[in-house]
């Protein structure tokens, strides 16, 4: 089971495509409509709002190309094997 959906993911973060939505929706979540919602003088977890807001969202951009690289170097390897 969770090999299959290990490559069900792996095939869809293949998709060359993928890689402008994601770099669209980065583009969008940094410009001004969403910086100025999240920046509100509120402190969950001791943090300023906009900080936690930037933060989450570079972690999951990290974790985006992590899972990126890791689909096209088991594609690279699939390859070479062939």
């Amino acid at each position: 089971m969770r090999k299959r959906f290990r490559e069900g993911v792996a095939k869809r973060l293949r998709l060359k495509d993928t890689w402008v939505v994601w770099f669209v929706l980065g583009m969008v979540m940094m410009n001004y409509p969403f910086l100025s919602i999240f920046n509100r003088p509120v402190l969950p977890f001791g943090l300023p709002l906009l900080y936690l807001y930037l933060l989450t969202g570079w972690f999951v951009s990290i974790c985006t190309v992590y899972l990126f690289s890791r689909a096209a170097r088991k594609e690279n390897e699939k390859r070479d094997r062939h």
